[in-house]
């Protein structure tokens, strides 16, 4: 059974009272095609990280939300306000094991 895909863009991202951006686990879940039980555990074991740039110049604004998983990176551009511009997944090569000779 395939899992439904919620639509984030024009969905507001919530910031905190810091003003930092929170991004609902189970909406980032269903992005990189995990339960929100699963993505919990992802995070449990240390292997979920993420970035927020702030625009510059003609992106001012505008930021950049990126969180890696094991292969995976989804990012978004996301408006002062948390609305969201556009996103984004995709599969990063995984890196060579080491002692591996290139072919």
């Amino acid at each position: 059974m395939e899992q439904e895909q919620p639509n984030l863009v024009g969905f507001p991202i919530r910031r905190d009272a810091s003003g930092a951006f929170v991004v609902d686990a189970g909406r980032i879940a269903a992005r990189f095609g995990w339960s929100e039980e699963e993505w919990r555990e992802m995070q449990r074991r240390g292997l979920v990280t993420s970035r927020v740039e702030r625009g510059e110049g003609a992106d001012q604004g505008r930021w950049r939300l990126a969180v890696h998983c094991g292969n995976r990176r989804w990012f978004a551009i996301v408006s002062d306000d948390g609305a969201v511009i556009e996103e984004q997944l995709d599969f990063r090569p995984s890196p060579p094991r080491r002692g591996s000779q290139p072919s």
